[in-house]
């Protein structure tokens, strides 16, 4: 290992400060090598449509059935009622359903808020620098954008998405059980949701955090339960003409990723070409980002884009989207430390003496 500079923005050196060249080599080409895969083949993003969920639970205030309802929606739409990938769970519907729409906005506004909250002091502890604070800030401000908009209050990415950036920012060693609680929400939300709680159990095994592991494990208990009788109500509301659908729609590189970061985020307003490689580097961020939590998150970041890549399905990325902006503020750290890896080589200095 060479020895850190001191960080740039960072309140600490980030985890490439002390890479050999050799190392950094090999991580500027796995970074080189994702940006032109981006750019060579670009993905298709995933586009969220409240409309069949709008009709759904229009049809449940007039006391309609949660798994009829979305199968009418469904076909009316020329989808096909897949026996499980196709409905959503009902855990939303049925509570928007019961509630005003006013009071549902403001519900997703008030997680927005504690959302904000708890990764606003995430970016004090990483950032030292005035300078870099502000811009960690609007980083987040502009991965929140697209999560609280009112048109999309249907969305279950929406709320999965601001429950699990909630959960993420707010654990830590002393209230993993806060954190392990809110994820279990968005797992009722959305399936997606539960690769956060297996990569969260998997970082406290590794941890050898014995009570955090089996609270997330009853997490993933929970989700697999409640998962098991949604897919057999699922499957009567299916007929025999509806052929089941598969989830997985063959290997892919980080284009859908990318693509579904910068059309979530406020990379939307740039072009797709640009704004998909952005996006990739907010990844490369995250691998570096310093400490215990740094690892987490890259973890989580890191595994759904891996899950995107192995399943060809875009949405699947879409509930990580809130914070994942952040990362770019670590990327000049990175850069700084990556090329030092590079250009740091031992000097011998001849000091010749006379008599």
């Amino acid at each position: 290992m060479i020895r850190a500079r001191p960080p740039v923005w960072l309140g600490t050196p980030g985890r490439f400060a002390s890479l050999r060249p050799g190392h950094a080599v090999a991580v500027l080409l796995l970074i080189v090598a994702a940006l032109l895969a981006v750019l060579v083949l670009p993905g298709e993003p995933a586009r969220p449509d409240p409309v069949a969920q709008d009709a759904i639970v229009e049809e449940m205030r007039e006391g309609g059935d949660y798994y009829s309802v979305a199968a009418q929606a469904l076909r009316a739409e020329g989808e096909v009622p897949a026996r499980l990938p196709a409905f959503r769970l009902p855990t939303l519907a049925v509570v928007q359903a019961a509630l005003p729409d006013i009071v549902v906005v403001l519900i997703l506004l008030g997680i927005a808020v504690a959302s904000v909250l708890a990764w606003a002091q995430r970016i004090r502890e990483w950032f030292v620098r005035p300078a870099a604070r502000t811009t960690a800030y609007f980083l987040l401000a502009g991965g929140m954008v697209a999560f609280v908009q009112p048109g999309l209050v249907r969305v279950h990415d929406i709320w999965a998405g601001l429950l699990i950036a909630w959960s993420l920012a707010m654990r830590r060693e002393d209230r993993w059980v806060e954190a392990a609680a809110i994820a279990c929400c968005a797992t009722l939300l959305r399936e997606t949701a539960a690769l956060y709680a297996v990569v969260m159990l998997g970082a406290a095994l590794f941890d050898r955090r014995r009570h955090e592991a089996l609270g997330w494990a009853m997490v993933v208990a929970v989700f697999l339960a409640i998962l098991a009788l949604h897919a057999r109500a699922a499957g009567l509301a299916t007929g025999p003409l509806d052929p089941a659908t598969s989830w997985w729609g063959g290997l892919h590189v980080p284009g859908p990723f990318a693509a579904t970061m910068a059309q979530s985020t406020v990379l939307t307003l740039l072009p797709g070409w640009i704004g998909a490689p952005v996006a990739l580097l907010a990844l490369a961020g995250w691998i570096a980002a310093p400490g215990p939590f740094g690892g987490r998150a890259a973890l989580v970041f890191g595994g759904y884009a891996l899950a995107t890549a192995l399943t060809g399905r875009a949405e699947i990325a879409l509930v990580v989207a809130p914070a994942f902006l952040v990362g770019l503020a670590f990327v000049p750290d990175a850069t700084r430390d990556l090329t030092r890896g590079l250009l740091d080589r031992r000097r011998v200095r001849v000091h010749r003496i006379t008599r």
